[in-house]
């Protein structure tokens, strides 16, 4: 009676270490971004990535992404990737500015002539020279995405660098967007994004800056009808990976994590060629009029801000590369 259970048994424990060695063998990869919508661009981009990986790994590696600031804010991420508590994050490139400085460079305004101009430098060498310079504090860049195109809307019409003089627009905490709207004569009112749309209802601030999903997405286009095409700044969204994580693999892995963070770029670029156009549509039907402007009064004033921010040689040489590129 007792050898059929002593055969179960042993059936059961080989059942059970088959199932934890292949567990084992399987490596999770965790990202974390603050998004909210499951379909956003950059959410859907490392969810592909990490489809690309489970296929072409034969499913030892396991992708998750933990979108809606799951695993807390971009700053509190990237802590976690550079101690090696979080596989992944994907963040704007400013909070970045302070720990590698090169990363400063694609967010200098004006900088890029296009859209095309943006992605031709981001994934040629001196985008790859600024993913690789973050190596040193702890984190592999994988990969940039589209952020788009960030222009100044609000009360009134800004077709050129006069029209913003002495208005009150709200910037991103940071030293560098102050400078930047500083430079244009206006009042720059650093704010969390959560008071936008109370800050222009109110008239607590004349005007905001952004891209067009962002005017959509917060409704701010219900507070201010005019969107003026400043195109000041097209800085980029940056992957990220633990560099502790990734020193861990083997040169073939690495190379196939690599592989797979470059061709989610194209799938996160078309799903944001397509976001940004239905949300331009959006808020047209809003009753929102975009604004042709005078970009060139615009780059007029800004060399201060260069001036101010590009301070090394190697800085320098890097927005002089991406300005001369074709």
């Amino acid at each position: 009676m007792n050898r059929p259970r002593l055969t179960l048994t042993t059936g059961l424990i080989a059942a059970a270490l088959a199932a934890l060695s292949q567990s084992a063998s399987a490596m999770q990869l965790r990202s974390a971004d603050v998004h909210n919508s499951d379909d956003y661009p950059t959410v859907a981009a490392v969810r592909h990535m990490g489809e690309l990986l489970s296929q072409r790994s034969g499913g030892k590696f396991k992708t998750k992404v933990f979108n809606k600031g799951a695993l807390g804010s971009e700053k509190e991420t990237i802590d976690q990737v550079k101690i090696g508590a979080l596989e992944m994050t994907r963040v704007n490139i400013s909070p970045m500015n302070a720990i590698c400085a090169k990363t400063q460079v694609p967010t200098m305004p004006f900088l890029f002539r296009s859209v095309d101009h943006m992605r031709k430098s981001l994934d040629g060498p001196a985008g790859e020279e600024i993913l690789k310079s973050c190596e040193p504090q702890g984190f592999i860049g994988l990969a940039f995405y589209d952020s788009g195109a960030r222009s100044i809307y609000g009360r009134k019409p800004v077709k050129t660098v006069a029209d913003a003089k002495g208005m009150k627009i709200r910037v991103q905490q940071s030293d560098l967007w102050v400078a930047l709207i500083g430079a244009m004569g206006a009042n720059a009112t650093p704010m969390p994004i959560g008071e936008v749309y109370t800050g222009l209802k109110t008239g607590l601030i004349d005007a905001a800056e952004n891209n067009v999903p962002s005017f959509e997405g917060f409704k701010h286009f219900e507070a201010v009808k005019y969107y003026s095409m400043t195109e000041h700044s097209m800085a980029p969204e940056m992957l990220l990976m633990s560099k502790l994580v990734f020193d861990k693999l083997s040169k073939a892995e690495q190379d196939m994590i690599r592989a797979a963070a470059k061709e989610s770029v194209a799938f996160q670029r078309k799903k944001w060629d397509e976001q940004e156009a239905k949300s331009m549509a959006a808020v047209k039907a809003g009753g929102a009029e975009i604004i042709e402007v005078d970009k060139a009064s615009f780059q007029a004033v800004m060399a201060p801000v260069y001036a101010k921010f590009m301070t090394t040689p190697d800085l320098q040489r890097l927005v002089k590369t991406i300005q001369d590129s074709k």
